[in-house]
């Protein structure tokens, strides 16, 4: 099973990083369910002073003319009795007017009582009905508070699973791939790019030759990370470090012979492979002459003499040729039509090569280093740095072609920044090259020529597209992985991108100073992550904005269109390779920095998803069963824990309690 813990992993030496996904396996519940409170509930809706005082109020109203015909049954009583006392009234009619006086003020009376009663017992009713309100109220407010409880469990639960999941998953292939195609990108999306690919295949015990034809000092980060990690990269600018440039100074005549026919075609495009054999010829037989070993310059004075030009007087001065090898220059070809020819070829060719006279002549002795960095200095012509690329790239095919085949593939890696500066025949002779030794290749193509669309992802290749500004270019790439797709993308790879800066500086030179350099090579390479932090741009600008990853953790969605593709990120990479199950689709982000976030991990989705559910699963299931055993007493039972809330809950309500 794999390792998902992120303070556990390791780099896997089988796979080439490319990057990071942002994918969030289980979605943010929300914010927590609302406690519900008494106070939400309506009041009662008349209290019992009020209530008897309306009763009563009422009753009165409406015993107002009892009490009246009460009262002038009692004044008539007494009328009758007086008018009887003073004689004005006999006797027997006051008695007969007294019993009916008293009999309806009886009555009346009765009336009144029993209106009382009526009302105390209204009241007494209503009282009652407010008791039994007033129980379901509690009755109801208890229920919800245990119904809030369960759906807060089970919200912190999915809160908790939230917060500790995996949010960064790597994005890799397997090194069964013999090349990756990055086209687009700009220069710190590429230096992000190199950085991370180079750092973690230095740190799995590879090695890595980065030629950089970018101008731009891509890769000066991989340089202090390797330093920081205990190795001692070497670093030639060229031109400036020609002259300690030894790369293809063991090459045989007819392989040298190739190398510089190639070189000498940078500048003519409409030149076929005819026009090639024809050079590499010329060349063969000069260097035959020469001898084994012939330097650059021996090979210009010989085409010198070959092309007519200038007083070969000179080089035989200099030491660069000797008078028997100008006579056998001289008789090399026929005369008559063909010596026109031969004389404008030599002529190009004297001209073109003369940028690599000095090319090994200042050779030293190198340490071993696991990183070697070949740049092309910004204020050389572009021209010549054509010229000088072409030249290593060349040298570099026939080095690999006469290597035995790796036993580990990648474990030598070539890095081209600008790979579409080469000729196509150059590129597809250094990809065979490659795929025969079984070492790495990564091209980057900063724009999408026709050269380079022909061979975009083929083979057995995987294809990186970055930031693609021109509109034609985003096109062909929205075509290539398919405008059906739908990428996420997070919201911290857009706030990181934005706040980077550009690429500034170029290339310190290490060949002048390899003559002090001690040879001691540590092959215990420090941690990467402290490293990143410590030693590259990028760390140091990703971990003032990482401490707010908790708070940019959200993301959007995107088909890939064209003006999509013209607005990515600086250092977003969408990563297209097949595989057994059918095409793969993924959008990364090649910033080395965030494999030191602590939410990270160097297994791929596809690979730890099962492993981090069953985590998940089980993590969930021990929880259930902790709770279960803490709800062993019975709710509302006296001294029992209340439900968690939000904020110091309430005293619990037991609408059982008064009926005990």
């Amino acid at each position: 099973m794999v390792d998902v813990h992120p303070e556990h992993a390791q780099l896997q030496a089988d796979r080439i990083y490319l990057g990071w996904q942002y994918i969030l396996l289980h979605p943010d519940p929300g914010p927590p369910p609302k406690r519900p409170s008494p106070a939400e509930e309506p009041p009662p809706a008349r209290p019992d002073a009020d209530l008897a005082r309306r009763e009563r109020m009422q009753q009165d109203m409406l015993n107002r003319p009892v009490r009246v015909f009460r009262m002038f049954a009692v004044v008539l009583s007494l009328l009758v009795v007086v008018l009887a006392v003073a004689g004005l009234l006999q006797w027997k009619f006051a008695l007969l007017g007294l019993v009916a006086a008293c009999g309806v003020a009886i009555i009346c009376s009765y009336a009144l009582v029993q209106g009382d009663r009526a009302v105390r017992y209204r009241i007494s009713e209503q009282r009652a009905r407010d008791d039994r309100r007033r129980q379901e109220r509690d009755k109801e407010l208890f229920r919800a508070q245990e119904e809030h409880a369960q759906r807060y469990r089970e919200w912190q639960r999915l809160k908790e699973r939230h917060d500790r999941q995996l949010t960064w998953y790597a994005v890799a292939v397997p090194d069964e791939i013999d090349r990756i195609d990055v086209a687009g990108g700009t220069l710190p999306g590429w230096s992000a790019l190199v950085t991370l690919l180079g750092a973690t295949r230095l740190y799995s015990g590879g090695h890595l030759t980065v030629l950089d034809l970018s101008e731009g000092a891509i890769a000066k980060d991989l340089i202090e990370l390797a330093r920081r990690g205990g190795d001692d990269p070497l670093v030639w600018v060229l031109p400036g470090d020609l002259p300690r440039l030894d790369l293809g100074a063991t090459l045989k005549p007819e392989a040298f012979a190739d190398v510089l026919a190639h070189v000498v075609s940078v500048s003519e495009e409409h030149r076929t492979t005819r026009d090639l054999s024809f050079d590499n010829a010329i060349l063969e037989r000069v260097l035959e002459v020469l001898g084994e070993n012939a330097t650059i310059s021996q090979v210009t004075a010989a085409l010198r003499a070959l092309a007519q030009v200038g007083d070969p007087r000179d080089d035989l001065r200099y030491g660069l040729i000797t008078a028997t090898q100008l006579e056998r220059i001289g008789t090399l070809f026929g005369r008559g039509v063909s010596d026109r020819v031969v004389i404008e070829r030599a002529w190009a060719l004297e001209s073109q090569l003369r940028k690599l006279e000095t090319l090994g002549t200042e050779a030293v002795r190198l340490p071993p280093a696991r990183l070697r960095v070949v740049s092309m200095d910004r204020q050389a012509g572009v021209f010549g740095n054509r010229v000088l690329g072409t030249y290593v790239a060349t040298a570099l095919t026939h080095i690999l072609r006469q290597s035995p085949a790796s036993d580990r593939p990648w474990y030598h890696t070539i890095i081209v920044a600008g790979a579409d500066k080469l000729r196509g025949d150059v590129l597809d002779r250094l990809m065979d090259a490659c795929e025969t030794s079984r070492t790495g290749l990564v091209l980057t193509y900063r724009s999408l020529t026709p050269t380079v669309r022909e061979r975009l992802g083929r083979g057995h290749a995987a294809v990186a597209f970055m930031r693609l500004g021109n509109a034609e270019d985003a096109r062909v790439a929205s075509e290539h992985v398919g405008t059906e797709h739908r990428l996420e993308l997070a919201q911290l790879t857009e706030t990181i991108s934005d706040s980077l800066p550009g690429v500034d500086g170029g290339y310190t030179s290490t060949i002048a100073e390899v003559e002090g350099r001690q040879e001691d090579h540590d092959d215990n390479l420090t941690d990467l992550a402290e490293d990143i932090n410590e030693s590259t741009e990028w760390g140091r600008t990703t971990g003032k904005i990482g401490e707010r990853e908790r708070v940019l953790q959200r993301s959007r969605e995107f088909l890939v269109e064209p003006h999509e593709l013209q607005q990515l990120p600086t250092t977003s990479v969408i990563v297209t390779d097949a595989t057994s199950q059918g095409r793969r689709v993924r959008l990364a982000d090649a910033n080395p920095a965030i494999l030191t976030f602590p939410k990270t991990t160097l297994g791929e989705l596809d690979d730890v998803r099962e492993a981090v559910l069953a985590i998940d699963g089980d993590h969930d299931a021990g929880q259930e069963a902790e709770r279960a055993g803490e709800r062993g007493d019975p709710p509302g039972r006296d001294g029992a824990e209340p439900p968690p809330n939000l904020g110091p809950p309430p005293p619990r309500l037991d609408w059982r309690k008064g009926r005990q």
